[in-house]
């Protein structure tokens, strides 16, 4: 979910004051029609007769265009209550309609900063299409913050978090996003030079981060890489892929799409980081009894920049900065969280 500034569209009284606007200027418009028309039957030329509705009805003051019988005095005096009041409704309704979506959009727009400001470690999506929709999808059913960056307006409206309008290579509009703070930068723009400029602005701005890039094509992989992307992703290569596993062994696919996106079964697939310091350094998966202890099974591991261990032995030793990847429900993952850091 603002490329210039964070950005949210529309307030809730919106519909109500459009539909009393436009009441207002139907019955406005009648009454500057029919006041002509009387007027024109009184003799009056059709100008001089707008003209003379219009004076009226905005109580401007300037006299008769042409003196007045007493059918001309009674016509405009029910002129005068019927349009003045109408008038002054409408006039009333149109600056509510202004100050209204003012006041909405500057206040939105600060609690939209106060609430990106607040964030650290969420992640930034950079680009609002098909691929960063299905990012923000997973990434908020995995309860992570996510700010998504993006050009129009129009695709932003549908956004219920947090979102900044811009131009995500501009320095600018990915410190409004809060890249300082962030954990992750995702960029999902649709060319591959987008993606490798928003890739070295990012890395720039915050050496620690972590970049997930899109490529669209395989000589950009390479690029994206140097230009400080930790990984990168070919939307068509993972999806032909995915294709081919559910040609080959559907119910294997399924069930990974289930652990990790899908949310139905209790059971989830998650990695868990061995912090410096935690007591399970030097010690093995047996004597840490890890399964006995969480309930997790330990489906593989990952020393710091190393190749995964997968069905690691009992007596594989575990270190600092190791990954385990687990499967467990949420209960037991939080155990695991809670044994590694020493908490429980």
């Amino acid at each position: 979910m603002p490329l210039g500034v964070p950005h949210r569209t529309g307030h809730p009284g919106a519909p109500g004051t459009a539909r009393r606007l436009r009441a207002g200027l139907a019955a406005l418009l009648l009454v500057v029609v029919g006041g002509t028309l009387g007027y024109v039957a009184f003799g009056f030329g059709l100008i001089d007769a707008l003209f003379q509705t219009v004076i009226t009805v905005t109580t401007v003051g300037f006299g008769e265009v042409h003196p007045f019988g007493a059918g001309q005095k009674l016509f405009t005096i029910a002129l005068i209550l019927t349009g003045v009041g109408t008038a002054a409704y409408t006039f009333s309704v149109l600056i509510e309609t202004f100050v209204e979506g003012y006041l909405a959009d500057t206040f939105g727009r600060r609690r939209m900063e106060r609430r990106i400001n607040a964030m650290r470690g969420h992640v930034i999506i950079c680009g609002w299409g098909r691929v960063g929709t299905a990012i923000a999808r997973y990434l908020q059913a995995s309860n992570a913050d996510v700010v998504v960056v993006d050009t129009s307006a129009e695709r932003l409206a549908d956004i219920e978090g947090p979102s900044v309008k811009g131009d995500a290579t501009d320095e600018d509009v990915l410190r409004q996003a809060g890249i300082e703070r962030a954990r992750v930068l995702v960029t999902a723009l649709n060319t591959d030079a987008d993606n490798l400029y928003v890739t070295l602005t990012g890395r720039s701005m915050s050496p620690k981060l972590f970049i997930v890039s899109r490529a669209a094509s395989e000589p950009a992989v390479a690029k994206l890489v140097q230009a400080g992307a930790n990984r990168v992703v070919n939307p068509q290569d993972l999806g032909g892929a995915r294709m081919a596993a559910l040609a080959v062994q559907p119910h294997v696919a399924e069930f990974l799409d289930v652990v990790m996106h899908d949310g139905s079964l209790e059971f989830r697939l998650e990695q868990v980081e061995v912090p410096p310091g935690s007591p399970l350094i030097g010690e093995t998966l047996r004597s840490a009894a890890v399964h006995d202890r969480t309930g997790t099974l330990v489906l593989a591991m990952r020393q710091p920049k190393g190749a995964f261990l997968t069905n690691p032995r009992p007596e594989a030793a575990i270190g600092s900065g190791d990954i385990l990847i687990v499967i467990g429900n949420a209960d037991q993952v939080r155990a695991l969280r809670s044994l590694v850091s020493g908490q429980q």
